[in-house]
């Protein structure tokens, strides 16, 4: 097995961790005879953590307060003994001396694992080197750990490690905690922005009959009880939009999305998404209220608007860059859709770009491929691309001069996409005849292209008011305040193919 970039598990290291295993059982059946187990422990009264005496030293110092958490150096002198303990907010270093705590507690700590979980008794204090400590008056076992941490020298360094062992990853990598706490951050900021904006919170199915909202291929599961085939969902858009029918002005949803395709450092099969409908708005006010909440959020969480990407800086000040997606081809390929106006010019235009295209590719269908594969790597900075193509925007209005286009953006930024808005198609009509297209591309073998959904263009039908809609990819924009790579690095347990 594999045990990080630079080491590869040899026979001698598999038996050194057997064992280390049969030590720390053996440890575990003594305490048992003795009638100390450990896991029979079911309470400790912990009255203060690690960060929270350390930050407040100047009013805690001579205090007794009781912390627990789990060991993570440990230095044995003779009579008395250094550690630092692990909590949910951080390390702190410990001081035991037979002294204080008696020859028999002594001794038992004296036989602690790195990784074993304890509580303890103590005052506080600074040493003579400076470092805030509890001096421990009484101590006890909390958890025997059986299984070794990663050794400190190496580390848990292997993502694919990492990522299987999240437990393992968040005990030894400070960085990885600091992350996940941001993302719960940056998750209660966009909720408390769109609270204070009179946004209700919601939540729709995830189970659905037809598997709607997006171009993407859905997971299918069956329901036993109906006997019929299910979907997860791929977007919760279609509910909202139909909370906005029933007479809810300004929704928004948190929530798990499944798309059952490939996996990068931009994808993962489940992801975590936001979706925002207002009605009697359009994508000019999703617009504004994207970068306003992204800007606030910055501000909160790390208190500026320039943030370090990989290397680059990515300056949110606003206002951010605005372009049409024709402009933006235009910028950065030289090629003017403005004045093709054929299938076949369009086509042509693109193997003049060296971009490949179905033979039947329309007009829209060429712009929207030479945009992704020539100019979305360019927009590093944020910049919100508009009016985009009919034949990708199936949910979306079309554009009063130009029935080609939509009334829709994504706002790019580091060359990723991060929102997608509309103003939200409300033309039963216009609806169902886009959804039977798209029905015609599935039976073609798209699978990704949109279902046909009768109960939707129900509730069209009964009237849908004029609507901005917004979905943000929570996961990557986590990515981007947190300066992460991939979008493994802000999941807690990403989709992992198992280990035989």
């Amino acid at each position: 097995m594999r045990m990080n970039d630079s080491r590869v598990e040899t026979h001698d290291e598999q038996q050194n961790l057997n064992e280390i295993l049969l030590v720390r059982r053996e440890k575990l059946e003594k305490l048992r005879q003795e009638g100390k187990d450990p896991f029979e422990i079911t309470t400790y009264n912990v009255t203060h953590k690690a960060l929270e005496i350390i930050d407040n030293f100047e009013n805690m110092e001579g205090q007794t307060v009781s912390i627990a958490g789990r060991i993570m150096t440990k230095r044995v002198m003779g009579k008395a003994s250094f550690a630092h303990i692990l909590d949910g907010s951080g390390q702190i270093q410990i001081f035991v001396r037979i002294n204080e705590v008696g020859d028999e507690l002594y001794q038992s700590f004296k036989s602690y694992d790195i990784g074993d979980i304890i509580g303890l008794t103590g005052v506080v204090f600074r040493t003579k080197m400076g470092e805030i400590t509890v001096n421990a008056q009484d101590i006890i076992l909390l958890t025997k750990s059986l299984y070794p941490l990663p050794e400190k020298w190496h580390g848990l360094k292997d993502p694919d490690l990492r990522y299987r062992h999240r437990h393992m990853d968040l005990i030894v990598n400070p960085d990885v905690r600091r992350t996940f706490i941001m993302r719960s951050k940056i998750i209660r900021g966009i909720r408390n922005y769109l609270d204070n904006k009179g946004y209700l919170e919601v939540e729709t199915p995830i189970l659905h009959t037809t598997a709607g909202g997006a171009t993407a291929r859905p997971f299918i599961t069956h329901h036993n009880t109906l006997d019929i085939d299910m979907y997860l969902r791929i977007a919760t858009e279609l509910h909202l939009k139909r909370l906005i029918i029933g007479g809810f002005d300004k929704v928004y949803e948190v929530g798990r999305i499944f798309r059952n395709e490939g996996m990068s450092i931009k994808h993962n099969p489940e992801f975590t998404s936001v979706e925002i409908y207002k009605a009697y708005g359009d994508y000019y006010d999703m617009m504004e209220l994207t970068e306003d909440m992204i800007v606030t959020i910055a501000r909160e969480t790390l208190g500026t608007t320039r943030v370090m990407y990989q290397g680059v800086e990515v300056d949110l000040t606003p206002p951010w860059q605005r372009m049409t997606m024709v402009e933006a081809v235009k910028r950065y390929t030289g090629l003017d859709f403005s004045v093709i106006s054929t299938d076949q010019e369009a086509r042509e235009a693109a193997q003049k770009a060296g971009v490949e295209v179905d033979k039947d590719a329309t007009w829209g269908k060429v712009l929207n491929e030479i945009f992704e594969e020539k100019v979305e790597e360019h927009l590093v900075q944020p910049t919100f691309i508009m009016d985009y193509p009919v034949e990708v925007s199936p949910l979306a209005k079309r554009m009063k001069d130009d029935p080609r286009l939509t009334y829709r953006f994504e706002l790019f930024i580091t060359g990723r996409e991060m929102a997608n808005a509309f103003s939200e198609l409300n033309d039963p009509i216009d609806q169902r005849e886009r959804f039977m297209e798209q029905a015609r591309l599935r039976a073609a073998g798209d699978e990704e292209a949109h279902m046909m959904d009768e109960d939707f263009v129900h509730a069209l039908e009964v009237g849908m008011p004029p609507t901005g809609g917004l979905g943000i990819g929570i996961d990557r924009l986590v990515m981007l305040l947190t300066d992460s790579y991939s979008i493994r690095d802000v999941i807690l347990f990403p989709t992992m193919k198992p280990k035989e």
